[in-house]
């Protein structure tokens, strides 16, 4: 039977989620998979659930209430949500609605009836919202699966299910609810099936989960399952665990707990063969979903019934190789301080004008290294310079070989020598520095000549040209040989200094200070900004108040307001295309949202006495200096110690000849982006003004080859708006194979103590105090002494160095930006600590050991 209100199941798809929501059109989807067996039912549709809403006049306002909290905000979320529930709990059923449901049950005859849920955002490929709303088995006769309908409807407004929308932007005025009602299977077996191991990530390992009865008893914890594992058709690991209860129907309805006979607990709730038949089922079905599945399934019989299947949103997306060969990944946001989801314009800039081949997955970018890791000849210095910058990149790697997952085949291409250890071919000359420089501000000045006054395709062929000139400017071999001649100084000084003289990490005191740190700078030069600001009372309580980022316009109107609007303008001339994110072309720059600098600014005319910023270059000069003497007075007191002595005067001097300029290039490259966003932004304009555009800020997710078409697909921005979204919510794995399987690696040290904390030491030092947990710079409030605790540092948060004793951040290797202006500032600092955010509480007492590597929580007072 098929009404207003009514579709049979064998009449929905996958093209009707809108009208029967995802569990029922994805039901529909499986009674057409060969061999798949779906208990019949019928659907109540979302126009059900909307008459309900219509006669409820009520429910407007609450919804409106509803939309406007926080969504951390539980106590306003429980109220508002329990008063949305009980209105709709408490509308009448209309008589239509009602005759609808009772002709279709007749027509199926005497039976017993699940009523499941299903949500238009439910069982989605970019969200699953899986448990967010209920589900009611053994339901019998017409009243009962009325009533039962709307406890379906109404808990689309749990608590669980509320915050869930909120924290994942989805509009509940645009979330409808309709009712799958399905005949019962009274199983003797029953449980969840992953064709993706949802721990590992590995798309070819399947987990089993089953027990006895009704599934109810695992999802809700009663029982632990048997579980199973299952790889190209074999089980390869099984955990037979001991079931002492059962859900089972019971007589007049709904389900009742059982004890299991104390002879079958131990047993298994299926047979090897079972398992491996309903993995191949199972595979079926993921082929046709085209993804990885999360089954429910039930064994009635001799068969399988499938009662749900939903997509697992919660694997990281594997990239496409194009073939057949295993392959390792390795997370280039890992390298480049910069893990967050990237949105596709910045994907595909950061494509064009790269100096390596990337994949993507995941809205992250990523480096195939299967060959450098498959040719003996290259794999040994390969490891040894991802570890030096990253052990946990180098564990990782090592646990694949081990594993055997990369075959060994030599390059058919004569091998590449191993980076060397030794100094690059490059004289220790100042002047080397400053050539590199100006060269990189000429060919800045030479784009923003050129760009200026193009539009439409000469807009777009400038920018392909800019995009080469882009990649010569960064593969400069003069620059390359400067970079790593200053890398290989701090290896170098690291390494002899510990082996003549017991000292950890010595080239971080050598490094305090060093000239041409374009970052260090940065952060320096906001002091100033702060001591032209100091003497302005007014200005000071102003910018305590601000949070319009047109606020520059209004200074002038204040007692040396124009004073201080010169400060901040001069320094974003300068630093205003940096931000959080940086390689992401899309993110919003400082210049474009000032009120991102006014917290740092703040804190920095209450922390510092004006001239700190020379204050604090000269103390680390002089402090730099000052363990120079005392290495050089050490060594020559050993054996052969001039000559040691004579190799660290030369290695110090190259050292701080080269280390600064490390930082350089990322500071071209995001100048560079910054013209281009600028020229993107005003071609967009033109789209909006033109009516093919919404939005200018849509262009963010269309590649540059799509935008160069000059005809953006709305529907296709659209689409890409909500993976995005979808993809902000996963966290990438340091090293990704092509199977799915996610590693970030260990540390295999047992050097730390009981309960520490451990991570890499980047920066050497001991330093106690407040951990200040800190996921946006514009939300610092700092103290002096405190601890810096955050997920990862770019450049962009080099201001807030100055402010700070120490640093622990939980993505960053040896030489990413972060650990450089750490020691360039003589913070005690330790990086990669996993999961240091969720660790340490903020305000938490913390003890970094910088020289160590780890992070010690204290007890509180």
């Amino acid at each position: 039977m098929t009404g207003q209100y009514v579709l049979d199941l064998r009449d929905v798809g996958e093209a009707q989620v809108a009208v029967v929501g995802g569990k029922a059109a994805n039901l529909g989807e499986l009674a057409r998979v060969e061999g798949v067996r779906v208990p019949p039912g019928f659907c109540l549709t979302t126009a059900a659930f909307q008459r309900i809403l219509s006669d409820a006049p009520a429910l407007d306002d609450q919804l409106d209430r509803l939309s406007r909290v926080a969504p951390g905000d539980r106590t306003a979320i429980a109220g508002l949500s329990a008063e949305v529930r009980r209105t709709i709990e408490e509308t009448p059923i209309p008589g239509d609605l009602a005759e609808e449901v009772t002709a279709a049950l007749a027509e199926r005859g005497e039976a017993a009836y699940a009523v499941r849920s299903s949500a238009t955002a439910e069982d989605m490929p970019t969200a699953s919202f899986a448990g967010q709303q209920d589900t009611y088995l053994n339901v019998v006769g017409p009243s009962s699966v009325l009533e039962h309908a709307r406890r379906c409807w109404a808990s689309l407004f749990t608590e669980r299910a509320v915050i869930y929308r909120l924290r994942n932007g989805f509009d509940h005025r645009k979330v409808h609810m309709a009712v799958v009602v399905q005949q019962m299977v009274f199983p003797q077996a029953s449980g969840i099936l992953f064709t993706a191991d949802p721990v590992s990530g590995n798309r070819r390992v399947a987990t089993v989960d089953a027990g006895f009865g009704l599934g109810e008893a695992l999802v809700s914890g009663l029982v632990n399952p048997d579980v199973y594992r299952v790889r190209d058709g074999a089980i390869v690991d099984r955990m037979i665990a001991a079931k002492q209860r059962s859900i089972e129907a019971a007589p007049d309805g709904g389900t009742r707990t059982t004890e299991i006979d104390p002879r079958r607990q131990e047993q298994p709730a299926l047979t090897d063969v079972q398992v491996v038949d309903l993995v191949r089922l199972a595979r079926r079905i993921e082929a046709h979903f085209g993804r990885p599945q999360d089954i429910e399934w039930c064994l009635s019989g001799d068969g399988f019934a499938i009662v749900q299947s939903r997509p697992i949103t919660t694997l990281f997306p594997v990239p496409e190789s194009g073939d057949e060969e295993n392959r390792v990944y390795l997370s280039t946001g890992h390298q480049q301080m910069m893990t967050d989801a990237m949105k596709p314009l910045g994907i595909s800039i950061w494509k064009l004008t790269a100096m390596a081949t990337f994949h993507e997955a995941g809205a992250r970018l990523f480096v195939d290294v299967t060959r450098q890791l498959a040719a003996p000849a290259t794999r040994a210095g390969f490891l040894d310079l991802i570890g030096r910058g990253d052990p946990l990149f180098r564990d990782a790697l090592e646990t694949l070989i081990a594993r055997g997952f990369v075959r060994e085949a030599p390059d058919p291409q004569p091998a590449a020598a191993p980076p060397r250890r030794e100094v690059a071919p490059i004289a220790t000359n100042p002047a080397i520095v400053a050539e590199l420089i100006a060269r990189s501000r000429a060919s800045l000045a030479a784009l923003k000549r050129g760009i200026a006054g193009k539009t439409g395709p000469a807009l777009f062929e400038y920018l392909t040209e800019a995009f080469a000139e882009h990649k010569r400017v960064l593969t400069d071999p003069l620059s390359m040989q400067a970079i790593m001649a200053g890398m290989q100084a701090t290896w170098w000084l690291n390494d002899h200094l510990r082996e003549w003289l017991g000292e950890k990490n010595a080239a971080d005191t050598l490094t305090l200070s060093a000239p041409d740190n374009i970052t260090s700078e940065m952060g320096l030069a906001l002091l100033d900004v702060a001591d032209a600001i100091r003497p302005y009372p007014e200005v000071v309580a102003f910018l305590e108040g601000v949070a319009d980022d047109g606020f520059l316009e209004e200074l002038p109107k204040l007692a040396g307001g124009a004073e201080a609007r010169d400060a901040i303008e001069d320094y974003l001339g300068k630093y205003g295309m940096r931000c959080a994110g940086e390689i992401d072309i899309t993110r919003p720059r400082w210049s474009e949202r000032p009120t991102t600098l006014v917290p740092l600014i703040l804190d920095n005319i209450r922390l510092f006495e004006p001239g700190a910023a020379t204050r604090r270059f000269e103390e680390g000069r002089r402090a730099a200096e000052k363990k120079r003497q005392e290495v050089l007075e050490r060594l020559r007191s050993l054996p052969g110690g001039d000559q040691k002595a004579e190799e660290i005067v030369r290695m110090i001097e190259r050292l701080r000849t080269f280390t600064g300029y490390r930082e350089y290039p990322k500071y071209d490259i995001v100048s560079r982006y910054f013209v281009y966003k600028q020229a993107l932004l005003a071609e967009a304009e033109r789209l909006v003004a033109g009516g093919l555009l919404a939005e200018k800020e849509d262009i963010f997710y269309l590649t540059f080859d799509e935008l160069r078409t000059g005809r953006p697909d709305a529907g296709l921005i659209r689409r890409r708006n909500e993976e995005f979204r979808s993809y902000q919510a996963l966290t990438p794995p340091r090293v990704l194979t092509s199977e799915g399987e996610v590693l970030d690696g260990a540390y295999r040290r047992d050097d730390a103590p009981a309960g520490a904390l451990v991570g890499l030491p980047v920066s050497a030092g001991v330093v106690e105090g407040r951990a200040r947990v800190i996921h946006d710079m514009a939300e610092a409030d700092l103290e002096a002494g405190d601890i810096l605790v955050t997920a990862y540092t770019d450049p962009s948060w080099s201001p807030l160095f100055v402010a700070i004793a120490g640093l622990v951040t939980e993505v960053g290797g040896q030489m990413t930006h972060g650990a450089v202006i750490a020691r360039e500032f003589g913070l005690p600092a330790v990086v990669g600590v996993a999961g240091a955010t969720r660790s340490i509480a903020d305000g938490q007492r913390i003890r970094v050991h910088g020289s160590d590597g780890y992070v010690e929580i204290l007890p509180s007072a």
